[in-house]
C-alpha cells in the first residue's frame, strides 16, 4: 500500500507536522519505508512525504491534527495544525515509459517471520528509478517475478503522483486535490512537540484558534 502524507496550502507548521507526524507513524509499524519526500524550510519538515507499507494502513486516510503551538512564532495563537493522508492507487498494469533503461533492479532475501523459503531465496526486489532516484521495494510475493512486478507497479503509481503534484504547483493550484484539507473529524491527533499520539472519539470536538 502507498500513502501520501501532505500539508497541502498549510504554513511552516503544518510541514513541520507532517515530518513529526510520519516519524510517529514509523514507530508505530516498524516496516514503513519512505519512498520520497519534499523537504521543508526548516530541520525535519516535508511539505509532501510518499511512503509505503506493506501493511493495510487504510484506516490512516483522512485528516490528522497537531495540536502544539507554534515554535517558529511565539505569542501565535492558534495551536491546531492540520494535514492530509491519502492513498494512492496503484496501477494495473506498468507504466510503458519505465524502460529497462531507466531501472536498475537488485535482489534480496526477503525477511519475515517463519518460513524457509524467505531465508533461502532472493525474492524480494528493490527498484531504482535512475532519473528520479525514487527507489521502491516488495517482499510480498514468494516470487521473485510477482515481486518485481508488484514494485514496478509501485513505481509506476509514485512516479505519476510526484508528475501530479510538480503540474499542481506549477500551475499554481497548490496541490489542489489537499488545499483543501477537511478540519473536522481527523482520524488521529498528535499532542505537543513529542508528537504524542491519541486516538479520536467521535463525540470530541476539535476546536481551530
Amino acid at each position: 500500500m502507498i500513502l501520501q502524507i501532505s500539508s497541502g496550502m498549510g504554513p511552516v507548521e503544518c510541514r513541520a507536522a507532517v515530518g513529526g507526524i510520519f516519524r510517529a507513524l514509523q514507530k508505530e509499524f516498524p516496516d514503513i519505508e519512505m519512498i520520497t519526500g519534499v523537504k521543508g524550510e526548516v530541520e525535519g519538515a516535508y511539505s509532501s512525504i510518499i511512503f509505503t507499507s506493506e501493511q493495510d494502513l487504510s484506516a490512516l486516510e483522512g485528516t490528522m491534527q497537531w495540536v502544539c503551538k507554534s515554535g517558529y512564532r511565539p505569542g501565535h495563537k492558534r495551536k491546531n495544525w492540520f494535514v492530509d493522508v491519502s492513498i494512492i492507487e496503484e496501477p494495473d498494469e506498468v507504466d510503458e515509459k519505465i524502460t529497462e533503461d531507466k531501472i536498475r533492479i537488485e535482489k534480496f532475501h526477503s525477511g519475515g517471520p517463519g518460513g524457509q523459503h524467505v531465508n533461502k531465496t532472493e525474492s524480494g526486489v528493490r527498484i531504482i528509478h535512475l532519473p528520479t532516484g525514487i527507489t521502491v521495494s516488495s517482499t510480498k510475493e514468494r516470487s521473485q517475478f510477482m515481486n518485481k512486478q508488484d514494485a514496478l507497479k509501485k513505481l509506476s503509481a509514485v512516479l505519476k503522483q510526484t508528475n501530479v503534484d510538480s503540474k499542481d504547483k506549477q500551475k499554481n493550484s497548490a496541490w489542489s486535490k489537499h488545499a483543501q484539507i477537511v478540519r473536522g473529524n481527523p482520524v488521529r491527533i498528535y499532542e505537543g512537540e513529542s508528537f504524542k499520539f491519541n486516538f479520536v472519539k467521535e463525540e470530541e470536538e476539535n476546536e481551530d484558534l
